[in-house]
């Protein structure tokens, strides 16, 4: 979709959406903010992780915390950085407590990630552990079996290289997992350096996301911070 400028202004407008929210009314109500994603609007990488945590929910920003610095350390091993990336999550609020997102949460947030993905259009799409991973396949096969074995897949609009990896938070509790991250990642330049996949045939226009109800601003709520976009 056009240049960077245009990608830009077209994910700020999906974000506005998003930033309204309240189809999955509890997230709603126990929400600081709506982590969209940060990165790179024309990034041929992207990755997937599940959902914001506490420092992401307070921060508006994806991947703040030890999981998001070792996400750093990993890219710079292969010559990359945040800025060369997409980060995002297949939930754009945090659940309660970090339970695990519901069916129906992330069936509710798929319509921002698709956008996303057809906005951005990124050549290869790393799932970060077990949700993203089942998400976007389509299928309830675990990311132990999954992991490093990349497949050309259609996501929603956009079809790309899907090649899922364990989440980095996986290798914090477990530092042995650390080598399989670094292994993984060091596939990532040849699979980037592919030509991107053929594209679905273009279809009818699709209803666009319905505009969604504004949140009443409580009085409690004026000391929360801004949510940060964090577009490049």
């Amino acid at each position: 979709m056009g240049d960077a400028a245009a990608r830009r202004e077209a994910l700020k407008a999906v974000y506005e959406q998003a930033s309204g929210c309240t189809r999955c009314p509890e997230l709603a109500a126990t929400r600081h903010s709506v982590v969209f994603g940060a990165g790179n609007a024309n990034a041929d990488l992207m990755f997937v992780g599940e959902a914001p945590g506490k420092n992401e929910d307070l921060q508006g920003r994806p991947f703040v915390g030890a999981a998001g610095k070792l996400l750093g350390e990993l890219l710079e091993g292969i010559g990359l950085t945040r800025d060369d990336v997409f980060v995002a999550n297949t939930l754009k609020c945090r659940p309660p407590q970090n339970r695990d997102p519901l069916p129906q949460e992330l069936d509710h947030c798929q319509d921002y990630l698709f956008r996303q993905l057809e906005l951005i259009e990124p050549k290869v799409v790393c799932t970060l552990g077990n949700f993203a991973t089942k998400l976007l396949r389509g299928d309830p096969t675990g990311i132990t079996k999954l992991r490093g074995r990349e497949e050309v897949r259609t996501i929603g609009p956009r079809t790309v290289r899907l090649y899922p990896i364990l989440h980095p938070a996986a290798a914090l509790y477990t530092r042995s997992l650390l080598d399989t991250l670094r292994e993984d990642f060091a596939r990532l330049p040849d699979l980037l350096a592919l030509d991107a996949p053929a594209q679905p045939e273009p279809v009818e226009a699709e209803p666009a996301i319905p505009e969604p109800e504004l949140l009443a601003k409580d009085s409690d709520d004026d000391d929360a911070p801004p949510p940060q976009l964090g577009l490049f």
